[in-house]
């Protein structure tokens, strides 16, 4: 049988030190890794370096409001923490209860989902929505980098070989928006991988019509979540109307990967879109704006449950 080392600091400042030390592999979850590193069936996953279990690190637990009122996640924060706690935004929470089956939500954490860079990943979609930060930590200090610089591409992530993910820091949340929309499209609402995921969110000028911030993201889009600030562009400052929206639809599938995005995939991004924006433009009741049933693409299956 294959021996493998195991740290277990007891603190972050422990934990730090021996990543300052010792090439580890970090384990919180470990759904990702111990996918990532399995072999057949009745053997035990091989991890190529040592590994070092953060788990429980009390001050990677935490969600709260900073001085500047942003909300706060520890990076060991679980889905199912995150789903359920009213602090964190309601688009990240959306994510989060949506994600895998119960046993995983339990034990899935957020940096871990982030670190994945897997472009199907559910909670980097809100995360590029909302200009969300990773905090990274080590002896020698802190940084922060934008979560869509973090994730470079496919697999690759901005992660130094003496840091640890110590927190995820999102600054904005349904309060800053009029108008806001989630949807996961997969087999099933929930234990499913995505096919693909779109966040929304919209605030309009005080005459009401002139947007004056919109945001859209997409999830299994590419090789990472895809995020346009110029096709944004295109519908702030104006009112909302079939041309503009048409041309933010457009705009958005030239960024798009064709290799990631078969056509139904590609059509219900649109329609999610238009469905958004059109709704929007009547200013409804709900600020959350629903999907609808006949979202799928002619040929699909109607997800299950």
């Amino acid at each position: 049988m294959e021996e493998m080392k195991c740290y277990m600091p007891k603190t972050l400042k422990e934990a730090l030190e021996i990543k300052s030390r010792v090439d580890v592999i970090p384990m919180a979850g470990g759904s990702d890794l111990m996918v990532s590193h399995k072999r057949t069936i009745g053997l035990t996953p091989v991890f190529e370096k040592p590994v070092m279990i953060i788990r429980n690190l009390p001050e990677l637990k935490r969600i709260y409001l900073n001085e500047k009122g942003e909300c706060c996640i520890g990076a060991g924060c679980t889905s199912s923490e995150i789903a359920s706690n009213t602090l964190c935004p309601w688009h990240v929470r959306q994510a989060a209860s949506r994600m895998g089956a119960i046993g995983l939500r339990n034990s899935a954490t957020i940096a871990g989902n982030i670190a994945n860079a897997s472009p199907k990943g559910d909670t980097p979609g809100p995360l590029y929505l909302l200009d969300a930060r990773v905090k990274l930590q080590s002896v020698n200090g802190v940084r922060e980098v934008l979560v869509s610089d973090f994730i470079v591409k496919f697999r690759t992530i901005d992660l130094r070989a003496d840091e640890l993910i110590t927190e995820i820091i999102v600054p904005y949340s349904e309060d800053d928006f009029d108008y806001i929309f989630w949807h996961k499209v997969g087999t099933r609402k929930a234990n499913a991988i995505s096919k693909i995921t779109v966040s929304q969110a919209i605030r309009f000028e005080e005459d009401g019509k002139t947007v004056a911030d919109y945001r859209v993201s997409a999830t299994a889009t590419g090789s990472k979540t895809n995020r346009s600030r110029d096709v944004e562009r295109l519908l702030i400052g104006k009112e909302i109307s079939s041309d503009v929206i048409e041309a933010v639809i457009a705009g958005f599938d030239q960024v798009i990967s064709p290799r990631a995005m078969p056509e139904f995939r590609r059509e219900a991004t649109r329609r999610m879109i238009r469905r958004f924006l059109s709704q929007a433009a009547l200013h409804p009741a709900d600020k959350v704006i629903d999907t609808y049933d006949e979202y799928h693409v002619t040929g699909q299956p109607i997800p299950r449950g």
